[in-house]
């Protein structure tokens, strides 16, 4: 049987009186997608990629051994394993977990607008938490009392405003603006599975989450236990969702620094709550505001600077896949060698890349997937590249 592949060739559509609603996935449709973004080197950008080129995931997945031979890869990558999927599948079932993929009525809409989304989450609560207004809030797992006192009050009165708050479920300051936000909506992104939640001190707060119509959300497989990688990963989401993100007590060299770099790189504008100059957990914070960021001492100046900044227009949804791209023209060993040669081990953007080879821009990207696939490069946010260590 051809795989049907009519939804995966829609348009996402932005919700408003004239566009359609999304159709789903079809359940073997759902099946595929997980399976070939849960496959090895397949990342976002890739698996966009991947769909946009074949047309479905199970024709991508059918193409990858053969994609990644052509980038060099010394050692295929292992394509997800279809036992593995159904077990991912059967696990949801048995928590009320549900996949969702970008364009489908329930993946938060901000979310797909922004770079490199992941293309299927794992998600479980209420999918009317998901709104556009959501404010992040960050900071340091050893919050002190101030900064407890102060997360749990801008939670509290942003939600009084209409205003959701999005967070990572860690310790202290996550924590805190999830309890205070709980009457009104709250979100949280784990860096693990869902059935993994960390810390472990968290699961009556997750448990609460979902009691109160809010909602929990993962990119990462059902069963994962969160590793240092997948906090920046995590951090990536928790800032997309929200309009704006507010750091309170941050040190000099932490995660939530990483969700404020992020954050810009994203668009969004960043708050800062100043902290005292001799605690080491308000030197990113204090830092941030030298740099730029907001400053901030209560939810008014915050809701102060969003007001303006939901009157603008977010645009239409990314475009997932159109009809499937096929190159007009053979590829060449010698084109991939020069992009290799032009690459080293600090992201360039890929238009300059472009512009340093002189290839067609259709090559060039076909090849950059060809690469990613074989493990040799990796596509970052912000249209980059880079070369990996182990090339």
């Amino acid at each position: 049987m051809a795989p049907n592949r009519a939804w995966e060739r829609s348009v996402t559509k932005t919700a408003d009186e004239s566009a359609p609603v999304a159709p789903r996935l079809s359940d073997r449709q759902r099946f595929a997608w997980l399976r070939l973004i849960r496959s090895e080197n397949v990342g976002p950008a890739s698996f966009r990629s991947l769909i946009n080129r074949f047309g479905s995931a199970e024709l991508a997945l059918a193409a990858l051994p053969e994609m990644a031979a052509r980038g060099g890869a010394k050692k295929l990558p292992q394509v997800a394993d279809e036992s593995a999927i159904r077990r991912e599948f059967e696990v949801a079932a048995k928590h009320g977990f549900r996949f969702v993929a970008i364009g489908e009525p329930d993946y938060p809409a901000i979310l797909a607008r922004s770079e490199m989304p992941p293309p299927i989450l794992c998600m479980t609560g209420s999918s009317s938490a998901y709104s556009d207004r959501l404010v992040g809030i960050v900071g340091a797992r050893n919050a002190s009392i101030t900064g407890i006192k102060m997360a749990r009050k801008i939670a509290a009165d942003l939600g009084e405003a209409g205003y959701g708050t999005v967070s990572g479920m860690a310790r202290g300051i996550d924590a805190a603006a999830h309890q205070a936000a709980l009457p009104y909506r709250t979100v949280a992104v784990l860096a693990g599975g869902l059935d993994q939640p960390y810390p472990p001190e968290n699961i009556p707060l997750m448990d609460a989450i979902i009691a109160e119509q809010g909602a929990v959300i993962s990119e990462r497989p059902i069963g994962w236990r969160a590793t240092a990688r997948d906090f920046p990963r995590r951090n990536r989401i928790v800032a997309a969702l929200g309009i704006g993100l507010v750091v309170i007590e941050a040190a000099k060299r932490s995660g939530s620094l990483i969700s404020a770099r992020l954050a810009t790189e994203l668009g969004r504008d960043v708050f800062a709550v100043p902290g005292s100059p001799l605690d080491p957990r308000s030197e990113g914070s204090n830092g941030l505001i030298r740099n730029g960021a907001i400053l901030v001492t209560s939810a008014d100046d915050i809701i102060e600077d969003l007001r303006p900044q939901e009157m603008k227009s977010e645009g239409e949804a990314a475009i997932l896949a159109g009809e499937p791209e096929q190159p007009d023209y053979e590829p060449d060993e010698n084109e991939r060698d020069a992009i290799i040669g032009a690459l080293d081990f600090s992201p360039v953007e890929i238009d300059e890349l472009i512009r340093h080879t002189g290839l067609p821009a259709s090559a060039v990207l076909v090849h950059l997937l060809e690469l990613a696939l074989a493990g040799r490069v990796e596509r970052l946010p912000g249209n980059r590249v880079q070369r990996l260590p182990s090339e």
